[in-house]
């Protein structure tokens, strides 16, 4: 399984104890793919400072932990234009697509109410982890 965390699930995995926790793990683990991407990371730092007041040595192990867990960093080529209203939703399909990811892993209803695209399941973190309970 190929998997890209949106910004959302990456803060959840470090912020709350749950299924973002634990999906994290299991990427660390090496039980599917985790994808990682510059403009997620980016969003997750920033959000992390200035939403969070994480410290330089937080932001810097949690960016470590997320670097340990991918099997692979993308940079998109390009954005699809019109898929999403938000211009960030739009850099994260074009992150999946590049990746050729399976899944794209989100918290984010616009993401959310897509279900698919061009071939990539929209996911809750609830519905990867009932994908390993199977």
């Amino acid at each position: 399984m190929k998997a890209l965390f949106d910004t959302n699930v990456l803060l959840a995995a470090f912020l709350t104890e749950g299924v973002c926790e634990k999906l994290l793990t299991r990427a660390r683990k090496r039980h599917f793919d985790l994808i990682a991407c510059p403009c997620i990371l980016d969003e997750f730092e920033r959000i992390l400072t200035k939403k969070f007041s994480a410290s330089k040595q937080e932001k810097e192990a949690a960016l470590a932990m997320i670097a340990e867990a991918a099997t692979e960093i993308v940079r998109p080529s390009e954005v699809p234009s019109g898929a999403c209203r938000d211009k960030e939703d739009g850099n994260v399909l074009a992150c999946a697509l590049e990746a050729a990811a399976e899944y794209l892993v989100t918290g984010d209803k616009d993401l959310l109410h897509l279900k698919t695209f061009r071939g990539i399941r929209i996911v809750t973190p609830r519905d990867v982890e009932l994908l390993f309970d199977q």
